[in-house]
């Protein structure tokens, strides 16, 4: 009998949530994401010590007198580029947390990003631009987009976030299993092992309302935190899994099926994706709008360490 992580890649893209290459390497997905608060964890590891030294130093070669933020760039795109030498698909580099209500800072601070990876060889259809999905950073993507610089919205929590950044002709979103699971358990202290999981349920219904709307956009669920959020997605678009989740998959063994389908899905009601109706909704869904700013604030306070290391270097 087959390993699920092997059936799992027949059914979704299996994208690996983690900037360590020795993991990259050990479970080959197609494609990799990484965030603020991952490129902090491999850049404290002994093993890339040299590759973040070498960043630091072209940064204050660079920008004697304003570096840090310069570094942290180069940190991203560094580990990027070694990335991208892995997998045969995309590794999405996020903007920084801070900027997340500043349209055209987004967009300045990904053509900056870019143009990085276009200094090492690496072309922007190798690279998603990771933004928040703030009513903001939707914004920024839809210009990014039609510039050629493809976009992955992260921290998704409501659909109307989807539903924007759809209509905006985003390259990909990510909602976000494990955050909403989160939650709900900690208010409610529901056993969701016998009840609805209202994270898999969210992905479900943006799956869903996409596939009956036409919608290109990629969904890829993230933040998971079991085997079975993960197989109840099977089938969607893609699934970025962590490396603790990846190697269990890949000693299960048993049969799975396809969870999500394209196939005769009803179309569901429009929803209204205006800056106005986008605003009322976010503020109207507690989870959505707390795990929203918390996501921000946690990835952003994470910056902020990594930027604090760096000054030792």
């Amino acid at each position: 009998m087959a390993y699920l992580l092997e059936q799992l890649k027949e059914l979704s893209t299996v994208v690996a949530d983690t900037g360590d290459f020795s993991l990259i390497r050990q479970y080959q997905p197609r494609d990799v994401t990484t965030n603020p608060s991952l490129i902090l964890k491999v850049a404290q590891m002994a093993d890339y010590q040299s590759l973040v030294q070498s960043a630091v130093a072209a940064a204050r070669l660079e920008n004697p007198d304003d570096w840090q933020d310069d570094a942290i760039d180069r940190i991203s795109v560094a580990f990027g580029v070694e990335l991208s030498k892995l997998v045969s698909g995309v590794v999405s580099t996020e903007v920084a947390a801070v900027l997340s209500f500043d349209t055209p800072a987004m967009i300045a601070k990904a053509r900056q990003l870019i143009a990085l990876y276009a200094q090492h060889g690496v072309a922007k259809e190798r690279v998603l631009i990771k933004l928040a999905s703030t009513w903001e950073g939707i914004q920024a993507a839809k210009k990014l987009e039609q510039e050629g610089i493809r976009c992955n919205l992260t921290l998704v929590f409501n659909l109307v976030q989807a539903v924007a950044a759809a209509e905006a002709g985003v390259y990909l979103i990510s909602p976000f299993v494990g955050r909403i699971y989160d939650w709900y358990q900690q208010r409610g202290g529901a056993d969701f092992a016998t009840q609805a999981d209202p994270g898999v349920a969210s992905v479900q219904q943006i799956y869903h309302y996409f596939k009956s709307h036409k919608y290109p956009t990629v969904v890829m669920a993230a933040s998971f935190r079991s085997i079975k959020q993960i197989t109840d997605l099977s089938g969607c678009d893609r699934l970025t899994i962590s490396p603790a989740l990846l190697q269990e998959l890949g000693q299960i063994e048993g049969h799975l099926t396809c969870a999500l389908s394209d196939q005769s899905i009803q179309s569901p009601a429009t929803i209204d994706s205006s800056e106005a109706a986008f605003r009322l909704a976010m503020n109207n869904d507690e989870m959505a709008h707390e795990k929203l700013a918390e996501g921000i604030r946690q990835f952003d306070k994470d910056y902020k360490t990594l930027s604090i290391m760096i000054r030792t270097l």
